[in-house]
């Protein structure tokens, strides 16, 4: 239900009306915060206290000022109130660092998965041709707007995805889990309008998926998922 009524949510904002959109995903994060409380318990309540950080995203990032700053902070400004959010879901699910990839361990390998985020950020720019970040590839221009992307859409979205929700919802869901947190990492970018950036994003979550439960860590797909995000937004659209 919960997946569904984010696809929805995702739906009305990018199509009929954003405030229509943002009224439905409070809706939801109301409703899963009170499920978690009042009805659920043990590894199911768990699942839901990480669950509800996908309408909070999508809550940030339609609901923070940010007209006034340039489009390579957004990233920055949405990502720092999300970051404690997701602290306290660690808190919350009583899972350690560990449970949710952050372990030192194979890091060389690690940096052989992180490398794919070249190729994959040259696919998805071949599906979506964004508007780039920053207006040219200086060094000075281009330096905080990276760091952001690989904070804050990198290693941050793998730790609420493929960290956190992964992890409860493999023990809901059993091999499933996998499954259901690449839906609702693919639901979040339905405001895309594109079908085939749906099928690539949900093969990407596949993916990182998939290493995050064969090495336990996050590291590699968190670096593959920032340098997918420089490339898209500050380095083809520039090349």
């Amino acid at each position: 239900m919960y997946l569904l009524g984010i696809a929805a949510a995702e739906w009305v904002t990018a199509l009929p009306n954003p405030q229509l959109g943002l009224a439905v995903h409070g809706g939801l994060l109301v409703l899963i915060l009170l499920h978690a409380a009042l009805g659920a318990g043990g590894a199911e309540q768990k699942l839901l206290f990480t669950l509800a950080l996908a309408p909070l995203i999508r809550l940030l990032s339609l609901s923070m000022p940010l007209a006034g700053f340039p489009l390579g902070y957004w990233y920055a400004i949405i990502g720092l109130p999300l970051t404690l959010a997701a602290y306290l879901a660690l808190r919350l699910t009583g899972f350690n660092l560990a449970d949710v990839g952050i372990t030192a361990e194979k890091l060389p390998r690690q940096a052989l998965v992180g490398l794919s985020g070249v190729g994959l950020g040259w696919v998805e720019y071949q599906i979506l041709k964004p508007t780039a970040l920053v207006g040219s590839l200086r060094l000075e221009e281009i330096w905080l707007p990276i760091l952001s992307l690989l904070a804050f859409t990198g290693f941050l979205e793998e730790l609420i995805f493929r960290g956190l929700m992964q992890r409860a919802a493999q023990a809901v869901l059993g091999s499933y889990g996998m499954i259901y947190v690449a839906l609702v990492y693919a639901g979040l970018h339905i405001g895309y309008r594109s079908p085939t950036h749906l099928v690539f994003v949900f093969g990407v979550g596949l993916a990182f998926g998939l290493v995050v439960r064969r090495t336990g860590s996050i590291w590699g797909v968190a670096l593959a998922h920032g340098l997918t995000n420089v490339g898209l937004l500050i380095i083809f659209p520039r090349w």
